[in-house]
């Protein structure tokens, strides 16, 4: 299993779900759809559904291909608010 809270928005309880779901590796974050995640979410609960995992695959993308300074440009741009 690799860390997928590199990923900005994902945290030790949305590891954990996305683990449980069969996401285990950033590769299959990179290839699970946002449909996907955001069911993954919904099924969790209300306390979980106002994630946002629009950025999370283009986030993986990133650290997949080892593009660490592109990750981080988009992380800021995530935390600030601009990036949907």
């Amino acid at each position: 299993m690799e860390d997928l809270k590199i990923i900005e928005g994902i945290g030790p309880k949305i590891e954990e779900l996305l683990n449980r779901e069969g996401i285990h590796t950033i590769e299959q974050l990179a290839d699970t759809s946002i449909i996907r995640l955001a069911a993954v979410l919904k099924k969790a609960g209300p306390r979980f559904q106002i994630q946002n995992p629009t950025s999370w695959p283009k986030q993986a993308l990133l650290a997949k291909e080892q593009q660490w300074d592109e990750l981080d440009q988009l992380k800021k741009l995530i935390i600030s608010g601009k990036e949907s």
